[in-house]
């Protein structure tokens, strides 16, 4: 099967995740694409496939050569974010892009002026959005570089290779994807996460990041007399927020500059819940950010004289690099691999997580490949079949390059 037409068949799958869902997975949608790839596998020669209880997917493409070379493990996540719709995905397929405008719908259009990495893509096939929906990229794409990688092998026994662990996680998209990952089960020596950007990309550094969660209760007075005595919770919401160092919001940084993102407010005048998330590659000045919530948190306390706010903070994961540091070798296959295949390693700090931070950290090395995918979680998001193809070819030189010497590469 093409590898678009692989690609194509994930995204009809709606599987969001739901951030405020208790249950793993978290929606049960994200099962029904569980079952097609697990019968995919299955068809295409994988061991020891099954789902967990939990509705993470794994299985191995047994070795072919005597258990010669490491075991690599390869990961990538089936939901898709709940930032952006995912039901009802309606692809565009545009063959060889020239670098104009890309009309979506009547009301959208992808400018390589407002979005420069289809600069990136010119002379590539790509496939866009509608306008109305994510296209689910991140990382279905992922999935179908991984699953395009098990058919190249079942359909070449002559491609000599070690076992090749593979899993498929749910619920990456909430924080949850290694919650209840199973390194028992993943008998790999070290995996990549298939789950990013442009092709060229190699990431092994991840934001530190927590979730803060601000609690304000107010004074609800009926309006009319509510003079010197009401304390509107909504106000003092937007209060708060305007105190936090506003040059340190997402629109306002990039590269390795942190931020504080407030993506949710629910309130009345009696209680308002403001949810952030907060992320920096540099864990000091992250714990800078966090203080700035708590000396806000005092100065408005102590202003209304009463305990009017209380926050909650939770760390969600931390950055990997702190751990891939131990296995530069894992990093620099990658970076070879790439020039043998005609790609440009680039290093980029991730402004976001992985699953593969959480596994690094449980004891799996774990960096991230690019897909081609861009403009994650949203309508505008789009993907680069060309760059598919191509990550294709660089897990197929990685596994080689892992099992022959540089003399005896068959190809």
């Amino acid at each position: 099967m093409k590898i678009e037409n692989r690609f194509l068949k994930y995204i009809s799958f709606n599987t969001q995740s739901d951030p405020y869902s208790t249950t793993s997975p978290s929606s049960k949608n994200q099962l029904e694409l569980a079952e097609f790839l697990i019968e995919e596998m299955r068809i295409l020669g994988l061991e020891n496939v099954h789902m967990s209880e939990f509705g993470v997917i794994y299985g191995t493409i047994p070795s072919n050569n005597n258990h010669q070379g490491d075991v690599i493990g390869l990961i990538a996540h089936m939901d898709t974010s709940p930032d952006a719709s995912g039901e009802n995905v309606h692809p565009q397929i545009i063959r060889n892009y020239d670098g104009s405008r890309i009309s979506l719908n009547e009301d959208m259009v992808l400018d390589p002026q407002e979005f420069p990495d289809l600069n990136e893509v010119i002379g590539h096939d790509i496939i866009t959005t509608d306008g109305t929906t994510l296209l689910g990229a991140d990382d279905k794409a992922g999935i179908a570089i991984i699953m395009s990688l098990a058919e190249y092998m079942y359909k070449h026994p002559e491609f000599k290779h070690n076992d090749i662990q593979i899993a498929f996680t749910p619920d990456e998209e909430v924080g949850r994807g290694t919650e209840h990952f199973d390194l028992d089960t993943f008998q790999a020596d070290y995996a990549y996460t298939i789950d990013g950007g442009h092709i060229n990309e190699l990431y092994f550094e991840n934001f530190n990041a927590y979730q803060v969660l601000v609690e304000i209760t107010g004074k609800s007075i009926h309006p009319g007399s509510a003079k010197n005595k009401m304390v509107n919770s909504l106000s003092v919401g937007i209060e708060f927020d305007q105190l936090l160092p506003q040059h340190k919001t997402p629109e306002h940084t990039e590269g390795y500059e942190g931020f504080h993102h407030l993506h949710h407010v629910q309130g009345t005048c009696e209680k308002t819940r403001l949810e952030y998330i907060v992320r920096d590659h540099n864990f000091l000045e992250l714990k800078d950010q966090l203080n700035d919530f708590k000396r806000i948190q005092a100065f408005l306390n102590s202003r209304y004289g009463y305990e009017l706010v209380h926050i909650t903070m939770h760390e969600q994961y931390l950055n990997m690099k702190d751990i891939i540091k131990d296995t530069p070798e894992i990093v620099e296959q990658v970076e070879i691999a790439m020039n043998d295949v005609g790609l440009n390693p680039t290093i980029v700090p991730i402004r976001g997580g992985t699953d593969g931070a959480m596994l690094s950290y449980k004891g799996l090395p774990c960096p991230n490949l690019g897909t081609g995918g861009f403009n994650c979680h949203g309508p505008f998001e789009f993907v680069s079949i060309t760059m598919m193809k191509k990550g294709l070819e660089l897990l197929l030189r990685l596994i080689r390059n892992n099992v022959y010497a540089k003399e005896d590469m068959p190809f």
